[in-house]
């Protein structure tokens, strides 16, 4: 048989205990009717309080890079020009006073066109010196051809010896090889006279015509310049320490400076002098398509040196002592602010090409001026950075 034992029930606290409770209780549900205002504004303020001071000691957020490695192009941007295929200086050979310009600039010239005259007066004198003797020459000539056949005629019937005859033959051999000298001193001083007529060597363009009417030049003194109307081609000044890197065939996009009509190039020549004023050197492009495009205008070409399928770029400005020891700062999981030390591509991209020490995953601080390492912060993901190379 089991005994039962009965716990006693606690007993109620006493009256005296609970009065003061009761009187606060009474006092405050007494304040909150005659002051519900006052009541409402304290709790307010306690929430507000509460808030803020959650506000205040919460993290900073940074704005962070997620890597994910993509295809990254790196390339070269320069400004080149275009210059036509065939591009003439037109000079006098001889020096004089221009008093004739046939052509300006734009001007559309055939081959052998005229474009200026240099003043030939003593030329031209010469020449015409040298038709009159062609004309002496010539009138000698005649007169030597009568006489010759009459001595011929007289010969045949008996009545002129034959050494008149060969005199007479002789007379007129003279006369001829006077007359051809004539000739060619006419030719020749013709020649010369031409000369100051200054003629297009090709069909082209004029792009320069650099002087004016009256001015005296020299044959040192370019007169026209002139280019080719069909094909063209680009050309542009590298610095040495990248063009090493430029192959012919290599391809580029080209755009008229100011224009959004891109249009496909490739490199054909590198020039492998450097100039020792720019230190840069000459890079040739030929278009694909055959374009009509303005001697002389400037293009804008983006040479597109090599392709990674992987690569990692981020914004210079996350890049940290980029000159010396370059480090980006890279949140991790628990939201701490590391430095970590990257190796950066040397060329002259937009954004920075890292080569070693960034991984898929990794969140880069793009401001790190606004963080410090070890600190706690709370990540803000900005999209991928435009690509740059």
């Amino acid at each position: 048989m089991i005994d039962t034992v009965r716990v006693p029930e606690p007993l109620p606290p006493p009256a005296e205990s609970q009065a003061p409770v009761r009187g606060l209780t009474a006092r405050i549900l007494s304040a909150c009717k005659r002051h519900p205002r006052v009541v409402a504004g304290a709790i307010v303020v306690s929430v507000l309080g509460a808030v803020l001071g959650w506000w205040m000691l919460r993290p900073p957020e940074v704005a962070v890079l997620e890597i994910k490695p993509r295809s990254v192009e790196i390339s070269l941007s320069v400004v080149g020009r275009v210059r036509p295929e065939n591009l003439v200086d037109v000079r006098s050979p001889n020096a004089g006073q221009i008093v004739g310009l046939l052509h300006d600039d734009g001007d559309i010239v055939e081959e052998g066109a005229p474009l200026a005259i240099v003043r030939s007066t003593v030329e031209q004198a010469q020449t015409d010196a040298g038709g009159a003797r062609v004309s002496a020459a010539r009138a000698e000539v005649n007169r030597a051809q009568l006489a010759f056949n009459r001595t011929r005629t007289l010969a045949d019937r008996g009545y002129a010896s034959t050494a008149a005859l060969d005199e007479a033959r002789a007379t007129l051999q003279s006369a001829e090889a006077s007359l051809a000298a004539a000739a060619a001193e006419r030719r020749a001083s013709a020649a010369l006279t031409g000369e100051f007529t200054i003629r297009a060597p090709m069909t082209g363009v004029v792009l320069v015509r650099p002087i004016d009417n009256g001015q005296v030049v020299s044959p040192d003194t370019t007169l026209f310049q002139l280019g080719s109307r069909d094909g063209g081609e680009l050309q542009a000044e590298v610095d040495e320490a990248y063009a090493d890197a430029l192959r012919p065939g290599m391809q580029a996009r080209a755009a008229l400076s100011g224009s959004a009509a891109i249009f496909l190039a490739r490199i054909t020549e590198v020039s492998p002098r450097v100039d020792p004023a720019t230190g840069g050197r000459l890079i040739k492009f030929a278009p694909d398509v055959a374009q009509q495009l303005p001697p002389g205008r400037s293009v804008d070409i983006t040479i597109i040196v090599a392709r990674r399928e992987a690569g990692i770029v981020v914004p210079r400005q996350a890049v940290v002592d980029a000159t010396t020891e370059p480090k980006v700062y890279v949140v991790d999981r628990q939201g701490s602010v590391r430095a970590r030390r990257v190796r950066i591509a040397d060329w002259p991209s937009l954004n920075a090409i890292v080569e070693h020490g960034l991984a898929a995953g990794d969140r880069v601080v793009l401001a790190p001026a606004e963080t410090r390492p070890s600190a706690r912060v709370r990540p803000r993901m900005q999209p991928m950075p435009a690509q740059g190379s």
